[in-house]
């Protein structure tokens, strides 16, 4: 198991993804391809006595800029530390890519370098987001910030596979995030994407709204990358926040810090729950390989986490079982388009062709 690492992707990198890799290298045992600048990555190497250890090193005479144009990655840096990582994942090198990088960069390469999945349109960024019985897949969280009803249809079913057997999860509830339970709410993408979910085979609930992702109502909970990702920010807003509000509350007296002292074992644990860096990464479903897109401030703990998620993703041949299932639900995804184009057609013949409410019905 080989597992590519975009060492100069990451508001830490090189020195935390380096860290990071040789981390999951001792405590995995994955070999990890260290992706970049042979001297820089050299040196960084030797300060961690990784001699003994499966890390080696793959030249790349450039490198991504976190805020860098997808399209300028794409076009002018062929030889960027990020897109021979896909590359060796492509050759058969790697079983998977790793970057804390440019996302959107890192998504369009991968879309470049490895095609998409027969029977996927886009391909979508899945994230987990801790819940009161463990953990909710959230996806799309950026990839896509407009999609149709067949896009949404797609990501349910992706959804579904990796909650299944990458994380274990039997039966996983699928949700379709809406601003209510009722199936006249949502918009007309979400409506038609509702109605083809229903005929699926997957374990579809309906509608949810955002406070069911932390409740736990369902395993995974779809929606387009604008919402997504508005959705991962304000969580982990909010988790920094309460952090910071509990630990100012406690050091206002010495009772409360009492109290911290004997509930500290719980405190760390629920913080254990929250923390991205235990999470790793989120995986770019859809595209025909793996790619493990981790936060752009990974430190060390973060890297060693995402290299195991794409581990992972590619032992338990997630790609297969989604193709089975593209297939199986390939009729959803054009029934959901045929509601949407009809919907538009007939807001276009209002538009255009108004009926008057004192207008009498014309005599054949």
């Amino acid at each position: 198991m080989r597992i590519a690492v975009d060492a100069m992707g990451g508001d830490n990198a090189p020195e935390a993804v380096v860290e990071g890799s040789v981390l999951a290298a001792r405590e995995f045992g994955i070999h990890v391809i260290l992706v970049g600048d042979r001297e820089i990555l050299h040196d960084i190497l030797q300060r961690y006595e990784a001699s003994d250890l499966p890390v080696t090193i793959k030249h790349a005479s450039e490198a991504v800029g976190m805020h860098e144009s997808p399209s300028v990655a794409v076009r002018r840096k062929r030889d960027s530390s990020l897109r021979v990582a896909f590359d060796l994942v492509k050759s058969g090198e790697a079983r998977a890519a790793v970057s804390a990088g440019n996302s959107g960069a890192a998504m369009a390469i991968a879309m470049l370098v490895l095609r998409l999945l027969p029977g996927v349109e886009r391909p979508a960024i899945a994230a987990l987001l801790p819940s009161l019985t463990g953990s909710t897949v959230v996806l799309d969280v950026g990839a896509n910030v407009d999609c149709k009803p067949i896009h949404l249809v797609q990501f349910a079913i992706m959804g579904e596979v990796y909650s299944a057997h990458v994380l274990g999860v039997q039966r996983p509830r699928v949700g379709l995030l809406s601003n209510g339970e009722e199936d006249s709410k949502g918009t007309e993408v979400t409506r038609s994407a509702n109605e083809a979910l229903k005929h699926s085979s997957l374990n579809y609930l309906g509608y949810v709204e955002g406070r069911d992702i932390f409740r736990g109502t369902v395993d995974v909970v779809v929606t387009d990358g604008f919402t997504g990702n508005a959705v991962l920010k304000t969580a982990e807003g909010l988790a920094k926040a309460f952090g910071e509000m509990l630990r100012d509350e406690i050091s206002r007296g010495t009772l409360s810090k009492i109290g911290y002292l004997l509930a500290r074992g719980a405190f760390r644990r629920v913080r254990q729950r929250t923390d991205y860096a235990e999470i790793g990464g989120a995986p770019l479903l859809g595209v025909n390989g793996v790619g493990i897109v981790a936060h752009g401030s990974s430190d060390a703990r973060a890297i060693k986490n995402a290299v195991r998620v794409g581990r992972d993703f590619a032992e338990r041949r997630a790609n297969l079982h989604m193709m089975q299932l593209l297939e199986k639900n390939q009729d959803l995804a054009a029934s959901a388009s045929r509601r949407e184009r009809r919907f538009w057609a007939q807001l276009k013949d209002k538009i255009i062709h108004p009926k008057r409410e004192d207008e009498e019905p014309q005599e054949e």
